[in-house]
């Protein structure tokens, strides 16, 4: 017989009550009213998304990577063991309660990945950070934009959709370096995102970790020099 639920911490936030919710050691709920966000045993997707996001920095010299959300931090985990000792990893979360529990009940599943030295968590909006290092360039900008957020593009995205509309793909490429790659999470392939990041001037593939079951989307978009436009495969 499962074990039941217990409330870790809670909190009311404009989308409803934010909960963390535990049964045995290692099994986490992450829910805002009825949804779960996220699921400490179903963590695939976003393994492979920070894997795939830092797949070309491993030897880099000083790469600086953003990621947007944290969630239970095992795309930082992820990012972080894709990186090397040198790099920088700044973090953009919403909510500091989830910045509270990656650092102290749900630390363990990712090897205190939030403590990492190399590390810096910002409370702040993804979508104004990214905007920020688009206006600085230079120095500023980032290697690589991984997005973890628990709504990702879809169908009925707008073109003017903060985080994945027209202007938003324009901002990250302008905080990104020549070489960059943004990585984003999606619950399902979206064909229009994935037409916006090309006409951008990314190179685009989409990416459905695993073999069955529920298989959510990474969308890889790497800037190319010599690319001026990109096709799609699945």
């Amino acid at each position: 017989m499962a074990q039941p639920w217990k409330i870790i911490e809670s909190i009311p936030t404009s989308e409803g009550l934010l909960e963390l919710r535990q049964r045995g050691e290692r099994d986490f709920l992450i829910m805002v009213g009825s949804q779960v966000l996220m699921n400490s045993l179903a963590n695939r997707s976003e393994v492979v998304l920070g894997q795939l996001g830092c797949l070309r920095l491993k030897n880099q010299e000083r790469p600086r990577v953003l990621v947007g959300g944290l969630g239970m931090g095992f795309t930082l985990r992820a990012v972080l063991d894709s990186l090397p000792d040198t790099a920088r990893v700044v973090v953009a979360e919403l909510n500091p309660i989830v910045h509270g529990w990656c650092l102290g009940p749900l630390s363990a599943l990712t090897k205190h990945a939030v403590s990492d030295p190399r590390v810096t968590v910002e409370i702040c909006d993804v979508a104004q950070m990214i905007l920020r290092s688009a206006d600085a360039g230079g120095e500023e900008r980032f290697d690589a934009i991984v997005l973890d957020l628990y709504r990702g593009p879809h169908a009925k995205t707008e073109p003017n959709d903060p985080l994945y509309g027209r202007v938003a793909i324009e901002n990250m490429r302008k905080a990104l370096m020549p070489s960059g790659v943004l990585a984003v999470w999606g619950e399902n392939y979206d064909e229009g995102f994935d037409k916006r990041l090309s006409r951008a001037g990314f190179l685009v593939s989409t990416h459905r970790p695993g073999r069955g079951g529920l298989r959510h989307v990474v969308f890889l978009a790497e800037l190319r020099p010599d690319k001026k436009s990109a096709g799609t495969f699945r």
